[in-house]
């Protein structure tokens, strides 16, 4: 899956929770997620509009709707490497929930079916 599939994928999923999204399908959302962050922080800062911790309103817009949709291709990234979405709570642990789940994102897919639907790779 190339970038503009995968962010297609991540807008056209925004609130799906159920199935599975391969390795390229969340890193490339993770690319444009990051991209999207930046260009807002700068047009924050270029227009004055950032407040004393860095952060505008653009910045702040960008996160309220980039939040869910990073959330449930995180899930499913999770089903496809046959975990619950569940797992993402272990974030919640400092330093090590992080490491934790990137190991799990860096993971391969589960070949086959798994109890969450079939391989995406197909």
């Amino acid at each position: 899956m190339g970038f503009v599939d995968a962010v297609k994928s991540g807008f056209s999923n925004y609130v799906n929770f159920q199935g599975r999204a391969r390795r390229s399908e969340f890193w490339f959302w993770v690319l444009f997620v990051i991209l999207v962050s930046f260009v807002a922080g700068f047009l924050d800062g270029m227009l004055g509009l950032a407040g004393p911790t860095g952060y505008g309103p653009l910045g702040g817009l960008v996160t309220l709707a980039l939040i869910v949709p990073g959330i449930a291709i995180s899930v499913r990234r999770l089903h496809d490497t046959g975990r619950s979405g569940f797992w993402l709570f272990i974030s919640l642990i400092p330093l090590i929930g992080a490491i934790v789940l990137i190991i799990f994102y860096i993971g391969d897919s589960q070949p086959g079916s798994n109890k969450y639907g079939a391989s995406p790779k197909g």
